[in-house]
């Protein structure tokens, strides 16, 4: 039982990881793109992604696993022998609910502690992107100007901006003076002060003009350090400007102690609906099984699709459930736990059904009808249609 539920589980968890990664992975590509930031950023802004993917595919995973073990047992007949020697679907359950227990400590973990931080720290990388906190952007070929005083062109650059040539320089003074740099070379390095750069040049030539001169100077230099002061920008603001971004503990002290009414409903909903989320978990074996054991001589995967539509559609029902009680209408107490034990019944009456009625099928109708459309539809396709002809 321990193997027929790990492959499907971890298998299921890490595709559905992959498919909403990629799906992330090609707009944030597109997005720090246009903001003129680092490749790099999009990997650090995906794993701050990441443990939002685990929250929703850990029961996914959790709800297959088991339902397509169940379903293998009962194909080969391995059911049929288990019960017959008395095991009862509450002993077979034991392993799923070994598995369900330590997914639901895994997933608390994530939804109340690790997935409010790994989203701040998201909209910290946004926003260091927007204001070019990450770094100065040189966009080849082009004029990049730092605040109304400085302009930087080059020609080259190699190795994702540490290796820049074909150097042009201009900066001009307060006092009404200005200097050009022309250069061979140049790199980028950090210095103690966060606001401020050192831009060091290799092999070129500064020419520096002031109205005291009564002709430019002009410096040849084989090495030359240029500070470059970064824009001023805003710091971001603290963890908790949102909802999303607060751990479980925290929304719990909120709603108690948040100075005005609609936000004391806008937390309590949050904290309702994580822990609605994670207590789902504990129904998934008995849903599972209800779904995973077919009817005699059935062959369709109503069951899997039927599991996964049910899922799917109770979170969208939480989603829609908080986003009423954050508004007030509802106490979130009732608007997220009154359909949460309308899904457990449902749940339990299935279970009871395929568990402790003779020939019990809690879809069973479902599946005739499902396996006599299929047909239907199978007889009318045109390759069946001229085999019966020429039959």
């Amino acid at each position: 039982m321990v193997r027929l539920i790990a492959l499907p589980l971890f298998s299921t968890l890490i595709i559905a990881a992959m498919l909403l990664i990629l799906d992330r992975m090609l707009r944030l590509f597109d997005f720090v793109a246009t903001q003129g930031g680092p490749v790099s950023v999009v990997w650090r802004m995906l794993a701050n992604l990441l443990p939002e993917y685990l929250g929703l595919g850990i029961p996914i995973g959790l709800l297959l696993g088991i339902l397509l073990a169940f379903r293998r047992l009962a194909g080969t007949s391995e059911l049929d022998v288990l019960r017959g020697v008395g095991m009862s679907y509450a002993r077979l359950l034991r392993v799923p609910y070994y598995y369900t227990i330590a997914l639901v400590a895994v997933n608390l973990a994530i939804v109340g502690f690790v997935q409010p931080k790994a989203r701040y720290y998201y909209e910290q990388l946004r926003f260091e992107l927007r204001t070019g906190a990450l770094g100065a952007s040189i966009k080849v070929g082009e004029f990049t100007h730092f605040g109304d005083r400085m302009t930087l062109r080059i020609e080259q650059s190699r190795r994702s901006g540490r290796e820049l040539s074909g150097i042009f320089v201009h900066f001009d003074q307060e006092g009404g003076g200005s200097y050009s740099v022309t250069a061979r070379e140049g790199q980028f390095l950090r210095t103690d002060d966060p606001n401020t750069i050192i831009f060091r040049l290799t092999d070129g030539t500064l020419v520096q003009d002031a109205p005291e001169f009564r002709v430019p100077r002009v410096l040849t230099f084989s090495a030359h350090d240029l500070p470059i002061p970064l824009p001023q920008s805003e710091r971001f603001r603290q963890r908790g400007g949102r909802n999303l971004e607060f751990t479980l503990p925290e929304l719990a002290r909120l709603g108690q102690t948040a100075p005005t009414e609609e936000q004391r409903d806008s937390t309590r909903s949050e904290f309702h609906f994580r822990v609605v989320e994670v207590a789902t978990m504990l129904l998934l074996p008995l849903l599972a099984v209800a779904l995973g054991v077919p009817p005699k001589r059935s062959t369709t995967a109503l069951g899997v699709f039927l599991g996964v539509v049910m899922l799917v559609t109770y979170h969208k029902i939480n989603e829609y459930a908080a986003s009423f009680g954050e508004l007030g209408r509802v106490d979130p107490l009732l608007a997220l736990w009154i359909p949460f034990l309308l899904f457990a019944a449902l749940v339990i009456w299935m279970f009871y059904i395929i568990a402790y009625k003779p020939g019990g099928q809690p879809i069973g109708a479902l599946e005739r009808g499902f396996g006599k459309a299929l047909s239907a539809i199978t007889r009318r396709m045109p390759g069946r249609r001229r085999k019966a002809a020429l039959a």
